[in-house]
């Protein structure tokens, strides 16, 4: 394992809290986000195809749940640059033990976590502060028809945002709820 990383676990199966810790003198610090050695058996051989950076301007805003179906389903390496944010993954992948349970985990420039998602989860999050900056490692590129999204609001989640929800996209708001016929992802 590199010395530039711990692996902390989570509670849901595939789902991994990373702490990265950064190097340190008079200068200030220097971290790495990324090693492609150490990151190789957590993803499953899969590579890094997309790199995404998202900056959310106004504290309470929900973006999310987002998920890719197969075959482009995808694992996302989630790190929060400048804020903080409440970082949520929802396993939708079918027969898994761990079906609809939640995850959240607050991730911040100060705290140095990043959260590792692997296929089968929808991820959202809610920014704690103004101006919350996030890059996002993706292993598969974005495909609009393969997109699918759960309601952050949805009763069944029943996901705990620590703010009330004040913004969120058009279209992430207007997310059916999630019907009892669904079944989940196979991947």
């Amino acid at each position: 394992m590199s010395r530039r990383f711990e692996v902390l676990g989570a509670p849901l199966s595939g789902l991994q809290v990373i702490r990265r810790l950064p190097i340190r003198d008079e200068r200030g610090w220097l971290e790495r986000i990324y090693e492609s050695e150490m990151f190789a058996e957590l993803l499953s051989g899969q590579c890094i195809a997309q790199i995404n950076r998202t900056l959310t301007a106004h504290r309470g805003t929900v973006r999310g749940m987002h998920y890719q179906l197969p075959p482009h389903a995808e694992a996302k390496l989630v790190s929060c640059l400048r804020g903080t944010v409440l970082d949520v993954a929802v396993d939708v992948r079918r027969g898994s033990p761990s079906f609809l349970q939640w995850h959240a985990q607050c991730l911040s420039a100060e705290n140095h976590l990043s959260l590792l998602i692997p296929p089968g989860f929808a991820h959202g999050f809610q920014a704690l502060e103004e101006n919350c900056e996030l890059l996002y490692l993706h292993t598969a590129a974005y495909v609009p028809q393969a997109e699918a999204a759960l309601n952050a609001r949805d009763p069944r989640l029943a996901i705990s945002w620590p703010e009330p929800i004040t913004m969120q996209s058009p279209r992430d708001a207007a997310h059916p709820l999630l019907g009892a016929d669904f079944q989940g992802v196979g991947l």
